[in-house]
């Protein structure tokens, strides 16, 4: 048998859902088991989808060593940290990713993860200690594409976690902006809210058709710099569709330097030839926090700024524009 007290950053989640963290390596046919069997809440019996709460007694009918077996493992320390930190408190971590780098693991990549080397900051600051953790993990509240630069928020406990999340999801209360490099001279500000439908075998998306087709999509365009034959612009979005930038300015006659899947293949040859670019330009480069409140209410007004990448530095200056115009837009 063992007995434990939910801690503050494993409350506030359904009981299925915390053992399905804690017991990584259990099957699932097995938790949903040993919840019926042999697990008792405050000293009662307790459903799959009851919530736990901070103080809460958690009673396992299990073995110690059953429960070393099942545990997830401890994470090692990660000692690669490639990203810079644009903004750190005792709740949160901003950080810059460069480009290259995935966010989270997926197939092609597990383990030099920015999720990963953001752990591995924390564990090297002792901020995090996953020996010490049931079921939580420091984790980011958004992601950027792998070829994607600029600011990922990391919650460094449950409760900012969710909090950032559903300030997220209701998309107003943290403003994200985006800086990028298209063809030609887009007028002044622009609004696009074409439906989006994402075709997922070929990971690619393409504007709606049909009236109740796809998903709403709302991007704004403002004209920040212009060149010759190009401008570099601020994009905001108010949802957060699959490559819904690229394909709202594409769409409207500004398709990004260097995007393969909607951009223009000439411009494209001759970035790559001339810059080595070979994927867009998109730098998520500002956050903006408003009517932010409760615990995290010292964030309300906070504007946070990436610096820019060099890579679009250079595309920057080969293409026309002045650096020290390009300075002034970044941290």
């Amino acid at each position: 048998m063992v007995k434990f007290v939910i801690a503050e950053n494993e409350s506030n989640q359904r009981l299925d859902r915390f053992l399905r963290k804690y017991m990584a390596r259990a099957p699932l046919g097995m938790i949903y088991k040993i919840i019926r069997k042999d697990v008792k809440l405050n000293g009662k019996r307790a459903s799959a989808d009851t919530v736990i709460r901070e103080g809460d007694e958690l009673t396992l009918y299990i073995s110690e060593e059953k429960l070393e077996e099942l545990s997830r493992p401890v994470k090692k320390k990660f000692s690669g940290k490639q990203f810079k930190v644009a903004y750190e408190d005792e709740n949160l971590l901003i950080v810059e990713k460069p480009r290259g780098l995935l966010t989270h693991g997926d197939s092609t990549e597990k383990k030099n993860t920015l999720a990963n080397q953001v752990c591995g900051y924390l564990m090297n600051k002792g901020e995090y200690e996953p020996g010490k953790e049931k079921s939580f993990t420091p984790s980011s509240v958004n992601r950027l594409d792998r070829n994607t630069t600029g600011l990922v928020i990391f919650g460094k406990n449950a409760e900012t976690m969710r909090t950032l999340s559903e300030y997220i999801r209701k998309r107003r209360f943290i403003r994200k902006y985006y800086l990028t490099i298209v063809c030609g001279k887009p007028d002044g500000r622009m609004m696009f809210d074409d439906s989006i439908v994402k075709d997922e075998s070929r990971n690619i998306s393409r504007i709606a058709e049909k009236n109740g087709e796809g998903k709403k999509s709302v991007t704004y365009l403002t004209t920040l710099i212009e060149s010759k034959d190009f401008s570099i612009v601020e994009a905001e979005i108010l949802t957060g569709r699959t490559h819904q930038i690229r394909l709202h300015f594409s769409n409207a006659g500004f398709p990004l330097v260097g995007d393969s899947k909607y951009g223009n293949r000439r411009i494209n040859d001759m970035m790559k030839k001339r810059f080595g670019v070979t994927s867009q330009l998109l730098h998520a480069y500002k956050l903006v926090f408003s009517e932010i409140t409760g615990k995290l209410g010292y964030l309300d007004g906070l504007e946070v700024k990436a610096g820019i990448p060099k890579d679009f530095a250079d595309a920057a200056a080969g293409l026309g524009f002045d650096p020290e115009d390009l300075e002034g837009l970044g941290k």
